[in-house]
């Protein structure tokens, strides 16, 4: 399904606003409601599987 769709699966009533930005340069980042949830630049690596999932479930619950 990927990570959008789980995103929008689990949290389909909680989130108003999703983002999700691929681009070159290794950037990656994931916004929530403006929120940013995840930044692959920041942490200058790749999100871990659930990782993303786990942390917009911090900021919606």
């Amino acid at each position: 399904m990927g990570l959008a769709g789980d995103l929008l699966k689990n949290y389909e009533f909680e989130i108003a606003d999703l983002s999700l930005v691929p681009s070159d340069g290794g950037r990656f980042e994931v916004t929530v409601n403006g929120q940013l949830v995840y930044s692959k630049l920041q942490t200058k690596r790749h999100a871990e599987e659930g990782e993303v999932l786990r942390l917009v479930k911090k900021l919606v619950v």
